[in-house]
């Protein structure tokens, strides 16, 4: 079970953080881009390849001290098919060192749709007779819940075939997200309370050896109020918190998204882990030929704040 093999990586590695791999070209050391960019030319190969090159220096870095990495699939689709495949050679390539991989895609759709997008991450694509092929085999998928339970279902059907997960967005990290997820509803309460509870509800039949179930959450760091009250709304849901660091979101911050074993809650660090060799406190220390061990400084550093704020040692 996708939740299980989660916290028993988090447990190992005495780390509830995530590296984010959401990469844009200006993150990439120019030696990189340069090296790519004479062998290709101008071209969306070129970016994809520094792309891939850039990303195994950073899995190489810190699969030893994280449980996981998250691919905004995004940053990958922008480069074309040339991108498509960069994620899946980092996804597979993540894997090969032991991590955990969450695809954060944000999909959704209804019917046959939610279906295909559910094979091609989370389950197995059909072929002829009973033939089936993985296309991308992530182990979790970030969701979408504002099509209703004809939308999540696909999903939970795979998550409990395959041992998958999913996040679904419940209160996201963005300036903006209150123009729709704080709206209060008939009953009083906001919609993102509304939708934690179906989320806890969606999850029920899907828990662990823990307790936890493979049905997570998307709560931004950027909002430690509203985390207080979505904690307690699911117990025992896993909640994927992005936000921390260059987002602004700190270590007392995301301490609200746990619960009082230690567990409950993996924060998301992308641009601060990635970048970290440009940022003040690592660029006297590192340059950008050893961004990598500039990247791991700051996942120990991103690690050792947040077991402080959470009373772990």
């Amino acid at each position: 079970m996708f939740i299980d093999t989660l916290i028993d990586k988090v447990i190992e590695k005495n780390n509830p953080s995530v590296v984010g791999l959401d990469p844009k070209l200006e993150y990439i050391p120019e030696h990189i881009k340069k090296a790519e960019f004479d062998q290709y030319g101008m071209n969306l190969k070129a970016a994809a390849e520094a792309i891939l090159k850039f990303n195994r220096s950073i899995i190489d870095a810190t699969y030893d001290i994280v449980p996981a990495v998250k691919l905004q699939l995004a940053c990958y689709e922008m480069y074309g098919l040339e991108g498509i495949r960069v994620f899946n050679e980092t996804a597979n390539y993540a894997k090969q060192k032991g991590l955990l991989v969450i695809a954060d895609g944000k999909r959704n759709d209804i019917g046959s749709t939610a279906e295909a997008y559910s094979a091609a991450f989370l389950g197995s694509t059909p072929l002829m007779g009973e033939a089936s092929e993985t296309a991308f085999g992530a182990d979790a998928l970030t969701v979408n819940p504002y099509l209703g339970i004809d939308g999540i279902k696909p999903f939970l059907n795979d998550c409990r075939k395959y041992e998958k997960g999913i996040f679904v967005l419940v209160k996201t990290s963005n300036k903006s997200s209150g123009q729709i997820q704080d709206l209060l509803t008939a009953t009083g309460k906001s919609m993102y309370e509304i939708v934690a509870e179906y989320v806890v509800e969606w999850g029920k039949n899907l828990k662990g050896k823990y307790g936890y179930s493979s049905v997570g959450a998307v709560v931004g760091a950027t909002y430690p109020n509203q985390a207080k009250i979505l904690r307690r709304i699911m117990k025992e849901v896993y909640l994927l918190v992005p936000g921390y660091g260059a987002q602004g979101g700190t270590a007392r911050d995301v301490a609200h998204s746990f619960n009082s074993d230690g567990l409950g809650a993996l924060v998301n660090a992308s641009r601060s882990i990635m970048c970290a060799y440009q940022s003040d406190m690592w660029k006297d220390t590192y340059d950008e030929t050893h961004f990598a061990e500039a990247s791991r400084a700051e996942a120990i550093r991103m690690r050792d704040e947040i077991n402080d704020a959470i009373g772990k040692k």
